[in-house]
C-alpha cells in the first residue's frame, strides 16, 4: 500500500473531488429483497469500512432501490450496511424494465442534490460515483451494461473477489509506457475459465496526456453466494431519500401487465442425493454420462456438473448436451448453492468457485484420478481410479444389495 500523503499525487488533477461514494443497486421482486442484495451490503460496508480508515474519508455506502410501495423494505437496508437509501417509489417502476430503471439509476447516480443531502462538502465538484456493484443475476447482468454505457465507463462481471489498493501500473495505452501511480483502485476479481484462476480487472483512467479521459464508477456485477451478508443490526440509523423520477412517453412505450416467476427447472434441494461431473469424462464423455445417469436411477439421485461443461467443451449428442450441460445444472459459485445427505463429485477437481456450492453436504464422495486434487480436502470418503472403472463396480455392488432389499420388501 501506498502512504496517504501520497494520494494527492495518484490522482488526475481536480478528479480527486469529483468521484464519491459506492452504489449498490438493490433488486425488489414481488415486494422482497432478493438475497444477494444483503450479501453486496455486507461486502460493500467492508470496503468502505477499509476505504474510509485508509484515507482518512467518509465515503458511503448507498442503497439505491427502485419499485412501488417500497418505502417500507429501506430501513432494512439500513439494518445490513447502507448508510444511505435512495429509493424510487412509483407505479411505473413496479417491474423491472430495462430501459426505464436505466434512466432512473443512471440519473439517480449523477445528481448533485442526492449528493447536497448526503454529504454537502462533495457537491461542488462531483461527477459519478466512485464505485458501483450490481448482482450477477439475469437481471443485474443486462442492466449493469447499460447503466455503465450511460455513464460510460467500464464493467467486470461476475466478480467473487474485491479488493481497494493503490497500484503502479505501466501500460502502453494507459500511461504511455510509464510507470505511473493509480489510487483507491478497485480490484475486480473473477474466475477464469478453469476454475482454479482469478482474472484481475481494473477499471482505469487514461493517464496518456493524448488520450487523457476518466472512466468512473468502477463497476461490477457480483457472483450470487460470493460474500456473507452482514447480521442485521436493527440500531444502525441511517438516511432515507426519496428520489421522484421523470419520465418521457418513450420511456414507457413497454408496459409489463403482469410477471411470474419460473421456478429453477433442476430442483436440487427435493434431492438427498445429488452427483456432479465434470471435466474428468473427457476420455469417453457419452459414456461416462450414460453410466452416471444409471448411478442417478440406482440412487434417486440428481445430476450437476461444473461450471465448465456449461460451455458444451465436448462434442456431444445435442439431447445430452440439453439435457446436462446446461447453467441450470451448475454448481458453485456461478451456480446453485446445494445442501445434499450426500455429495458425490466425478472427476471434479475442486476449484475453489464449485466448493463453494456444495461444501454444506453432509456427506461427500469424490472419485479422481489424482490424490492431490483440492477436492481431496471437501470429501468424506476419496475413491482414487478412473471413472470408466470405478463407477461399473459401484454400480453393480448397489445393484447388489438393492435386489434383495427388493425381493424382502414384496414378500411383506
Amino acid at each position: 500500500m501506498i502512504e496517504n500523503k501520497k494520494l494527492s499525487d495518484l490522482e488526475n488533477g481536480n478528479n480527486s473531488n469529483s468521484y464519491h461514494h459506492m452504489l449498490v443497486i438493490i433488486e425488489v421482486v414481488n415486494g422482497v429483497v432478493l438475497p444477494v442484495n444483503y450479501e453486496m451490503l455486507g461486502e460493500a460496508r467492508r470496503l468502505m469500512d477499509f476505504f474510509n480508515k485508509q484515507y482518512n474519508s467518509n465515503e458511503k455506502v448507498i442503497a439505491v432501490v427502485l419499485g412501488q410501495n417500497i418505502k417500507d423494505l429501506c430501513n432494512e437496508l439500513i439494518y445490513y450496511g447502507a448508510d444511505v437509501v435512495v429509493y424510487a417509489d412509483d407505479p411505473n417502476l413496479r417491474y423491472m424494465v430495462n430501459q426505464t430503471s436505466t434512466k432512473v439509476i443512471s440519473s439517480i447516480a449523477m445528481d448533485k442534490d442526492i449528493i447536497a443531502k448526503i454529504s454537502p462538502d462533495f457537491v461542488n465538484h462531483y461527477k459519478k460515483p466512485r464505485y458501483m456493484f450490481f448482482a450477477a443475476d439475469s437481471i443485474g447482468r443486462h442492466l449493469s451494461a447499460t447503466v455503465l454505457a450511460e455513464l460510460d465507463s467500464g464493467l467486470a462481471s461476475d466478480v467473487n473477489k474485491l479488493e481497494i489498493s493503490d497500484l503502479e501500473i505501466k501500460h502502453q495505452h494507459k500511461t504511455k509506457g510509464n510507470a505511473l501511480k493509480y489510487g483507491k483502485v478497485l480490484e475486480m476479481y473473477r474466475p477464469d475459465f478453469s476454475g482454479f484462476l482469478w482474472t484481475t480487472i481494473l477499471c482505469l483512467d487514461n493517464k496518456n496526456p493524448e488520450i487523457r479521459r476518466d472512466f468512473h464508477p468502477q463497476a461490477c456485477s457480483i457472483i450470487p453466494g460470493a460474500f456473507a451478508p452482514l447480521e442485521p443490526d436493527p440500531k444502525r440509523k441511517g438516511q432515507l431519500i426519496e428520489y421522484t423520477p421523470k419520465f418521457d412517453q418513450k420511456d414507457l412505450k413497454i408496459k409489463i401487465l403482469n410477471r411470474s416467476i419460473d421456478k429453477d427447472k433442476i430442483d436440487f434441494d427435493s434431492f438427498k442425493i445429488v452427483i456432479s461431473f465434470g471435466k474428468g469424462i473427457k476420455e469417453f464423455p457419452e459414456d461416462n454420462i450414460k453410466l452416471i445417469e444409471t448411478l442417478s436411477k440406482l440412487t434417486g439421485a440428481e445430476i450437476g456438473i461444473s461450471l465448465p461443461l456449461s460451455k458444451k467443451i465436448f462434442k456431444l449428442d445435442e439431447k445430452i448436451n440439453s439435457k446436462y450441460m446446461i447453467p441450470g445444472r451448475v454448481i458453485g459459485t456461478s451456480g446453485r448453492k446445494i445442501t445434499p445427505k450426500i455429495y458425490i463429485a466425478i472427476g471434479i477437481s475442486g476449484a475453489v468457485q464449485h466448493i463453494e456450492g456444495m461444501k454444506e453436504a453432509e456427506f461427500v464422495i469424490a472419485i479422481n484420478t489424482d490424490e492431490n486434487a483440492p477436492i481431496i480436502n471437501e470429501c468424506d470418503v476419496f475413491i482414487k481410479g478412473r471413472m470408466e472403472d470405478v463407477l461399473p463396480v459401484l454400480i453393480e455392488e448397489i445393484k447388489r444389495i438393492i435386489s434383495p432389499l427388493e425381493v424382502k420388501a414384496k414378500r411383506k
